[in-house]
């Protein structure tokens, strides 16, 4: 189930007190709805109240799977602005029609990489290796449901071809990287593919194979405003973008952990 997190600067305490606000504070302010993956999340505590303090708006975020984000879009979900971890979904919401500011453009970057338990007492395994040993328990992304597990299944394609089309039992399949890291911080998986940021937020884990394809794999995270957007929130959803594409921003996103956006974007 997706999750809601409403983030305002202005907030009544007591219902009571409301009417004492009259027509200034937040009954003015603009507001903006925000659909992002839980990669986010982390440095969200730290965007989200520069921007509302900045230009006086009400953020509410959608946090979930961008696969299952960009579905729920596509029937006319209440989104103004959509970030996914990944590039196809918004790419593809732009292809058919369904984004207000052209084409998609690359707000984050990061990686995939291999974790294991930060209390295991195991020596550290490369993705190589995990494969083929049918007692490591491997948690993946779920290509139907998020860009983490499209991702992923394109890496491990890299490596064997057919690996995925038999049938494993010890692969387990999880909605994103929290819940992989989940699995694995449970003891219900040994190891598991999850982005790099989320690796590094997550504290419950340590990067076991930093470049599990055998060599680096960028991945870059897509925003846009989506045909969802109320009227009402078009310029605030657009200064959102830009203040995401902002030198501090991103300066702020290397801090918890993305990797540097290629300037060419």
């Amino acid at each position: 189930m997706l999750r809601i997190r409403s983030v305002s600067l202005t907030v009544a305490i007591v219902s009571g007190l409301a009417g004492a606000f009259g027509t200034g504070g937040l009954a003015q302010a603009e507001s903006l709805t925000v659909g992002a993956p839980p990669s986010v999340r982390a440095v969200f505590t730290e965007i989200l109240p520069m921007f509302e303090r900045e230009y006086g708006a009400s953020v509410n975020v959608v946090y979930g799977p961008s696969k299952t984000l960009s579905h729920q879009i596509e029937q006319g979900a209440p989104i103004d602005v959509f970030l996914a971890a990944g590039v196809d979904e918004v790419m593809q919401l732009h292809k058919k029609g369904l984004t207000l500011n052209g084409r998609p453009r690359i707000y984050a970057q990061t990686s995939l990489v291999l974790v294991m338990s930060t209390d295991s007492l195991a020596t550290l395994v490369s993705l190589h290796d995990a494969l083929p040993n049918r007692t490591t328990r491997i948690a993946l992304g779920d290509p139907r449901t998020s860009s983490l597990g499209d991702i992923t299944a394109r890496a491990i394609s890299r490596l064997n071809p057919t690996y995925l089309d038999k049938s494993r039992s010890h692969i387990v399949h999880a909605a994103h990287s929290e819940d992989i890291i989940n699995l694995i911080h449970t003891g219900k998986a040994d190891v598991g593919l999850v982005y790099r940021v989320d690796a590094i937020n997550g504290g419950q884990v340590r990067i076991s194979d930093e470049a599990p394809t055998g060599s680096y794999m960028p991945v870059q995270f897509g925003q846009a405003v989506v045909w969802t957007c109320r009227e009402t929130s078009l310029g605030v959803a657009e200064e959102f973008l830009d203040f995401m594409m902002s030198p501090r921003i991103q300066k702020l996103l290397l801090k918890y952990g993305f990797d540097p956006v290629p300037s060419h974007r």
